[in-house]
């Protein structure tokens, strides 16, 4: 198995104003599903950028889990070829809104892309 993914996001954001979310967030998602030996945790990455996308979910999640992608080694072709791909199905707009997100993690500013 590859390394424990450990999550403690919900219980600081949120742990006192809404402890069971917090709990479904870190222990439930990212302790038991994300830790789930049935796929690799780089699949994983690539299915969660996915769903954001398609669900037009663009904002500091999506970044993160972009990163997280990164991290797990999504390379920027992968990357690239991942969200051409998935635009096909749920939405050209989606696709231009993550690839201004993509561009940035993987360290590419474009002016022209404000």
């Amino acid at each position: 198995m590859s390394e424990k993914i450990v999550q403690t996001a919900g219980r600081n954001q949120l742990g006192s104003f809404a402890p069971l979310f917090a709990h479904l967030n870190d222990d439930v998602l990212f302790g038991e599903v994300w830790n789930d030996e049935a796929i690799d945790v780089k699949t994983r990455c690539i299915v969660t950028v996915v769903s954001l996308m398609a669900s037009g979910i663009t904002d500091s999640s999506l970044i993160y889990h972009l990163q997280n992608a990164k991290a797990h080694g999504v390379t920027k072709e992968e990357i690239a070829a991942i969200i051409t791909h998935a635009a096909m199905y749920v939405g050209w707009p989606k696709g231009w809104a993550v690839f201004r997100l993509a561009k940035e993690v993987w360290g590419e500013k474009d002016e022209n892309l404000k």
